[in-house]
């Protein structure tokens, strides 16, 4: 295996921008079995975002002797992806954005403003993973595995989006994996801008880590809290625990 943090970036990148393909697939398979697995996902994803933050990011970050300022780089970022949202009009609709579900009161950017939205979404995540390859390959490698498990759900959302947008299901595979594609422009950007800006990776592992509190917080928890039955919540609860547990994981290996 390469450990050149240029070679992982760039392959750890293409393997997410492939994941734009996976709305196609989950298409073809039946109703029931996607709307059964999509909430075990989202709950998977938010405890693999939450436990890259504190098992990975925060005891990395903690080494540095500025941590105070570390720290406020979370909260900058954070305030990052509020802004960000806010400008594009556009949320991660892991969820209510599929037409598998009834959400007729919840509002839809369309068409041409979710691929912006997607590409910029893309472009971050890029530059999340190059960054963190940067200071540590087990850094990087988990901060993947994170990115890629919040892809899965956003991208058949992504995908049912640009359907119900009047797209053909060709034009909309190929715009979302262009869309995809732009990771790899965000990381080729980072590892490019390394040479010249050595602290290009420490700084952006905070800001990746409120990337991903954001995430969690605004996006996949409020989905899971649609349903408050106490056996979906306690499924929902075990699935954010295994997610933690798959970085625990990773943290060992290391």
């Amino acid at each position: 295996m390469p450990d050149s943090p240029v070679l992982l970036s760039l392959l750890s990148v293409i393997i997410v921008s492939a994941l734009s393909l996976i709305g196609m697939f989950a298409f073809a398979l039946s109703e029931k079995f996607v709307r059964a697995i999509l909430l075990p996902l989202v709950g998977f994803s938010t405890g693999a975002l939450l436990g890259d933050v504190f098992l990975h990011m925060l005891p990395e970050m903690a080494l540095e002797t500025d941590f105070g300022n570390r720290l406020l780089l979370i909260l900058v970022g954070i305030l990052i992806s509020f802004v960000i949202e806010k400008v594009i009009h556009w949320r991660h609709c892991h969820c209510s954005g599929l037409p598998l579900q009834d959400d007729r009161h919840h509002i839809h950017p369309m068409g041409i403003m979710n691929l912006v939205g997607d590409g910029m979404h893309n472009f971050i995540d890029g530059a999340i993973i190059a960054g963190s390859f940067l200071v540590s390959p087990m850094i990087g490698m988990a901060t993947t595995v994170a990115v890629i498990l919040h892809e899965i759900p956003q991208e058949i959302g992504d995908f049912a989006i640009l359907l119900y947008s009047g797209f053909s299901r060709g034009r909309a595979l190929l715009l979302n994996f262009l869309s995809g594609c732009v990771a790899v422009a965000g990381a080729v950007a980072v590892l490019l801008t390394a040479s010249a800006l050595p602290v290009a990776g420490s700084w952006l592992l905070p800001l990746a880590a409120g990337n991903f509190l954001y995430i969690a917080g605004s996006d996949l928890i409020p989905e899971l809290h649609k349903d408050s039955r106490l056996i979906p919540a306690l499924f929902q609860l075990l699935t954010i625990l295994i997610g933690i547990g798959v970085m625990a994981a990773l943290r060992i290996i290391d």
